[in-house]
């Protein structure tokens, strides 16, 4: 007889445990779907946050000048390496010695996207962009030359 009742019991909570797991289900499958249609949405609806990084960008005004003074923060703070600067001094017309950026090199494949070297930069010079379309077949497309006119 306590086997039966035991049967019954443990028949009882799988058929609870069902239930429960059906109705779940069914809450779920009801909810408005958030799924995006990508890539067909990505210039209509497509919501991208403000703040998401995704492409560091050297910004340039209207003349093509950056506003890059080489003063190297930005790869210093760099923890794994990603940024690269190239730089020489350079005789100005007044006479004076400066430091000149030659190349601004970046590694997107190695970014962890830390944000350090934007946050380190005195004249705010790099910033991230919105532009999350980055993939690529090779990887040597990964390093991108930030400083081109």
């Amino acid at each position: 007889m306590s086997s039966l009742k035991e049967y019954l019991e443990g028949y009882a909570g799988g058929v609870k445990s069902l239930l429960t797991g059906m109705s779940t289900s069914m809450k779920v499958f009801c909810q408005k779907k958030i799924t995006e249609q990508y890539p067909e949405n990505r210039h209509t609806t497509l919501h991208i946050p403000e703040r998401h990084r995704a492409l560091l960008t050297l910004p340039a005004d209207e003349e093509g000048n950056h506003k890059c003074i080489a003063c190297g923060l930005c790869q210093m703070n760099c923890p794994n390496g990603t940024i690269k600067l190239t730089t020489e001094m350079r005789e100005t017309e007044e006479g004076k010695k400066k430091k000149v950026l030659v190349k601004y090199e970046y590694n997107l494949g190695s970014c962890m996207f830390c944000m350090l070297c934007v946050n380190v930069c005195p004249h705010d010079a790099i910033k991230f962009t919105n532009n999350f379309e980055n993939a690529v077949f090779e990887k040597d497309k990964l390093v991108l030359t930030l400083n081109k006119k």
